[in-house]
């Protein structure tokens, strides 16, 4: 799996733990930062969501200080589905019912334990389609207009 993964300044340290963990099973584009020196998050969103939108990677994983301005930066560009997760189930969920293909996670709220069992369980949970399809198609077509 190839997966592109950024963050702000608040997010690094968790970003480097889990670029680590993460290069050991699977394809792992850093996208940034690559320092703890302040920078404006929006431009690892758009950069981590081009991909995914572009179809270079199979999934995006942005973090910040509280997830929330990835969340937002995120889901301006074009088919991404982004999820700010705080838990294991919503990771399981957002998958599941929202096809979600960006997870955002919150460096403030997210110890490295816990931020590694909700992008596995991110990573390795599949669409449910059927009445959910149904759902995610209205999101997409009303992104078209």
């Amino acid at each position: 799996m190839k997966i592109s993964i950024g963050s702000d300044h608040a997010g690094f340290k968790l970003k480097e733990a889990l670029v680590a963990y993460l290069a050991k099973k699977h394809q792992v584009l850093d996208m940034g930062t690559y320092s703890d020196d302040s920078v404006d998050y929006p431009d690892y969103a758009f950069t981590v969501s081009k991909q995914v939108a572009d179809r270079e990677v199979d999934f995006g994983i942005l973090i910040c200080y509280t997830g929330i301005g990835m969340s937002i930066s995120a889901n301006k560009v074009k088919g991404i589905r982004a999820a700010l997760v705080l838990n294991v189930e919503s990771a399981k969920l957002t998958r599941e019912h929202n096809n979600a293909n960006v997870l955002c996670l919150a460096a403030k709220d997210t110890p490295l334990d816990l931020a590694k069992q909700i992008v596995d369980t991110f990573l390795n949970t599949a669409f449910l389609g059927e009445r959910h399809e149904r759902r995610v198609d209205k999101i997409c077509r009303f992104e078209e207009n």
